[in-house]
């Protein structure tokens, strides 16, 4: 049974087996299990990159020359990351298929080795919307329905180091009050397909504005008792029963921005995420605990974001000048 297809005019079936080899079908329940192991949005990903290919004049099964010449018509017209990602994609359309992937073979690794040295660039990066920020952003704030939801969404977002798909799949259901703050359960995210969960504490701040209060006011403000907790708010202030979306969450942050007098296009969804692990550099925090709040993986993939925090600390040229 075939997992993932573009179009079965393009993309052929695998040759059947001889009669005495030949597999029994997958059943239905197990083609099922086979089709959730993966999220929807990596599906559609898989599905957009295999369209591009096969419009381009490729098919599967491919053979890494025909992969290879993809990669160099596209070569400097597409990032290095998109064309790493569509090998990416090319390989789970044949092993997904029992296919022995061409992809491994070492005429696409040295056409990728080539592509990046000629065209590589350095990742552009969203800029961390940095605490010192994020309370110029509260300080504008009104009182309205759409500024009570901006003011939990952002320093919410901050607090727990949220990823903006993260962030709009809260539920009030996923709240629960302690004496410290709240903490708040991901039940799936970007790094856990399973679903197995993770907490994370926000707690009750010191300062003039507080993730838990503002969250608290939000909800009560829009009468919020159960479902999504991040809804849209029209211009009216009337606000909707739908689950606000994750491109929502940058466009939000784009517009605070630009109204503290930043350039809204340095900025993403991912600032919230990355300007509680820079602002956690900056003062100090050990990678470890940032870590325990945004649920990185490794210090590795939190690197760029501690050394750009620690630009600043000792450094040696402050001590002369």
């Amino acid at each position: 049974m075939t997992v993932l297809t573009v179009d079965n005019k393009t993309l052929s079936e695998p040759k059947e087996p001889a009669a005495d080899a030949k597999a029994p079908e997958l059943n239905e329940e197990v083609a099922e299990y086979v089709r959730v192991s993966i999220s929807d949005n990596t599906r559609r990903a898989y599905l957009s990159d295999l369209r591009h290919f096969v419009d381009w004049g490729g098919e599967i099964p491919a053979t890494d020359v025909m992969i290879a010449n993809y990669l160099a018509a596209h070569a400097g017209l597409l990032s290095v990351a998109t064309l790493s990602r569509r090998v990416a994609s090319i390989s789970k359309a044949h092993t997904s298929r029992g296919l022995q992937s061409p992809t491994v073979s070492d005429l696409i690794k040295t056409t990728l080795r080539g592509i990046k040295r000629t065209h590589g660039k350095p990742q552009r990066i969203s800029a961390p919307l940095l605490v010192e920020d994020l309370m110029r952003i509260m300080g504008l704030l009104g009182d309205g329905a759409r500024d009570a939801r901006d003011r939990a969404l952002l320093l919410i977002g901050f607090a727990g180091g949220f990823r903006r798909s993260e962030l709009v799949a809260l539920d009030v259901e996923d709240i629960r009050h302690v004496r410290q703050g709240m903490i708040l359960t991901i039940r799936r995210s970007k790094t856990d397909q399973a679903g197995t969960g993770r907490e994370i504490g926000i707690p009750l701040a010191r300062g003039r504005f507080c993730p838990v209060k503002s969250l608290e006011a939000w909800l009560q403000l829009a009468g919020i008792e159960d479902g999504p907790i991040f809804r849209s708010v029209d211009k009216h202030g009337r606000i909707s029963e739908g689950r606000l979306s994750p491109e929502a969450v940058a466009g939000v942050v784009k517009a605070r921005v630009a109204e503290i007098g930043l350039d809204p296009t340095d900025y993403s969804g991912h600032s919230l995420r990355a300007g509680l692990a820079t602002s956690a550099a900056m003062a100090g925090v050990s990678s470890l605990d940032i870590r325990k709040q945004t649920g990185h993986a490794s210090d590795a993939m939190l690197a760029r974001y501690v050394r750009s925090g620690e630009l600043f600390t000792n450094n040696a040229v402050g001590v002369l000048l």
